[in-house]
């Protein structure tokens, strides 16, 4: 016998990404711990890919989700975020100025994305990918980059964890 009031919603997706995979419930541990400082209460994952951020959120926490591929997702429902994310995701925008107006709601910003390690070779490098990566940074640029959207640099370091090798991960905080 079906049921055939069951609805597949955002909830149900929640429960089946948490279920699902050890490598995503590894990796979302280690940002939520990375993140854990600004003791946000509400996220923005932008680019939020599957939903795993939000599948793992700590009790207590909302998540609000938005990417562009079509799948279960929350959208944008608040008008300020303790926290927005960008888990590999600036790398593949091409015009930075779009992500403005949602940083204009954030108090912290967290980022992972490639940065070629000192004396690595760009041209040979795994994460040199002309087409989908359309924005390469350094720490540097990218520090000067969020000091013009009136961010700070907190903290930062990589690989963001064992299995994500010359992945940076960095937090930034609105100036005051």
């Amino acid at each position: 016998m079906t049921n055939n009031n069951f609805k597949y919603s955002i909830s149900y997706w929640d429960i089946m990404l948490k279920q699902n995979t050890d490598s995503a419930r590894f990796i979302n541990a280690i940002r939520w711990h990375f993140v854990e400082e600004t003791k946000p209460k509400m996220v923005l994952d932008y680019g939020c890919g599957v939903g795993w951020f939000r599948a793992l959120a700590p009790e207590g926490t909302e998540v609000d989700t938005y990417d562009i591929a079509d799948w279960p997702q929350t959208g944008i429902q608040h008008e300020q975020y303790d926290l927005i994310t960008f888990w590999d995701v600036i790398e593949h925008i091409p015009d930075l100025e779009i992500i403005r107006p949602f940083l204009d709601k954030a108090k912290y910003v967290a980022i992972s994305l490639p940065i070629l390690p000192d004396g690595a070779d760009f041209g040979t490098w795994k994460h040199n990918k002309p087409g989908e990566h359309v924005n390469v940074f350094t720490k540097k640029s990218l520090n000067e980059l969020f000091e013009k959207f009136n961010f700070e640099f907190v903290k930062g370091g990589y690989p963001e964890c064992c299995i994500r090798e010359d992945i940076y991960s960095v937090l930034f905080k609105r100036k005051t």
